[in-house]
């Protein structure tokens, strides 16, 4: 158990750090990083050293992932996309259907667009179908919500859960797959049935708020939906078959088939494929100039940038568990199922979140403690996405004032604090427990 006091204190500094100070997390998180090496008696030279190694490897692959992602999400954000997408799944499924049809969207925007850009997009969309129908915002709002949170959290090719498959050492592919599984029920129970019930007790109608629309030249006829949907769900199906392939699911193939949909499943390949497609289709066929589409790419890898550093961050805090022994110190402590470690990763991540707000900064936290953990485990592919899940779910629980998604839902919504609290925080609740349920559920059976 004393080993582990360099691990506690470093992660109280690290709150302190956040909360009190309000230092950036990822200067926190070094910090912290640093405060274990010296406590666990680590050489100066090797604790730099292990923050260099920890930061390398996590970011070869992550900075690659997000940055293509980051440019795909914004391709598909201001050449008009994502509206569209919305506009043309809702007038399918009619307004009766629109809670389901906005999950829907919740669901497929949010893997290229960042959260609450694709919420602020949407906006009006939300406002328009109040007025239709004269039910509470909260009908159609949290559907989308739920939708948009589970895939922010649960699914890649979002920052949160690459972060996380990768310091934990998980295929993105089986990642995929089982957030998809614990996902889809999570986010029907937090926006669907928890939506119509929260509907009914609370009633809020669209509040008067100017929105800009993100789409720069609405002169341009917008994309057909066939082609948004191919060029949306063509990296996410490589990646997938790449892993069914790797773990003999998919067989009988010819050789040629099989390397060729390996190389084409990679992550950085599938998203260069999804970039260009993206370009080509969304940007250069429908009359953008280079020029502009060369802007829209270059200011997309500002909001990345910090998810990038804070990973790297992550990936110093795994190594300096490892160097220090306390992984292994953890290990011997909760060593058993795979139970015991989901039960573990859920409640670090979720204790994180709640005292200090960000879902990203608790994933790649809870990552960070639960990777050397696992070191030496027999873990399999689907267990470690599993596990992914499990901290994803923490992550996303209880969402209040300390987190930025409670006051922009809060305040684009036009609900008081009180209201927030009884509708997207137990949203966030409810999508969290669910979530991690599901995980356990479908553990006890693999």
């Amino acid at each position: 158990m004393t080993i582990l006091i360099p691990l506690l204190v470093g992660l109280a500094l690290l709150l302190f750090l956040i909360l009190r100070l309000k230092i950036p997390a990822f200067l926190a998180l070094l910090i912290a990083t640093i405060s274990i090496g010296i406590l666990s008696g680590i050489p100066s030279e090797k604790i730099f050293d292990t923050i260099q190694n920890g930061m390398g490897n996590t970011l070869g692959y992550v900075a690659t992932v997000v940055g293509l992602g980051a440019l795909f999400g914004a391709l598909l954000e201001k050449t008009g996309g994502a509206q569209q997408l919305a506009q043309q799944l809702l007038a399918r499924a009619g307004q009766k259907n629109a809670p389901w049809a906005l999950l829907l969207i919740g669901f497929i925007l949010a893997i290229p667009v960042f959260f609450d850009v694709a919420f602020i997009i949407l906006i009006p969309v939300l406002y328009a179908l109040q007025k239709q129908s004269g039910h509470s915002l909260l009908l159609y709002a949290l559907p989308l919500l739920a939708g948009l949170a589970v895939t922010h959290a649960f699914i890649p090719p979002t920052p949160g859960p690459i972060a996380v498959a990768d310091i934990l050492g998980a295929e993105l592919g089986w990642v995929i797959l089982a957030g998809l599984l614990t996902g889809i029920p999570a986010a029907v129970a937090a926006g669907i049935v928890f939506g119509r019930l929260v509907a009914v007790k609370i009633f809020v109608a669209a509040p008067k708020i100017d929105t800009l629309s993100n789409n720069d030249t609405p002169t341009i006829a917008p994309p057909k939906l066939h082609v948004i949907l191919s060029i949306l769900l063509l990296p996410l199906i490589l990646i997938v078959v790449k892993a069914l392939i790797k773990a003999g699911v998919i067989v009988a193939l010819p050789t040629i088939f099989s390397q060729t949909l390996l190389f084409l499943g990679h992550p950085f390949a599938a998203l260069i494929i999804a970039n260009l497609l993206a370009w080509y289709l969304l940007g250069v066929v429908r009359g953008y100039s280079r020029s502009v589409l060369l802007k829209i790419s270059l200011a997309s890898l500002a909001p990345a940038g910090s998810i990038i550093l804070l990973t790297g961050a992550g990936g110093a805090l795994k190594e300096m568990l490892i160097t220090t022994s306390i992984g292994v110190e953890m290990a011997q402590m909760w060593f058993g199922n795979q139970d015991s470690f989901l039960i573990v990763a859920f409640g670090t991540a979720a204790i994180v979140r709640i005292l200090q707000g960000s879902s990203t900064v608790a994933m790649i936290t809870a990552a960070g403690i639960m990777a050397p953990l696992i070191e030496n485990t027999t873990l399999g592919s689907f267990q470690l996405s599993l596990l992914v899940v499990a901290i994803a779910s923490g992550a996303s629980i209880f969402s209040h004032v300390n987190d930025s998604g409670f006051w922009l839902v809060s305040q684009y919504l036009g609900m008081t604090e009180k209201q927030t609290f009884r509708s997207w925080t137990v949203m966030t609740t409810i999508l969290a427990v669910t979530g991690f349920a599901m995980a356990c559920f479908i553990n006890f059976w693999v």
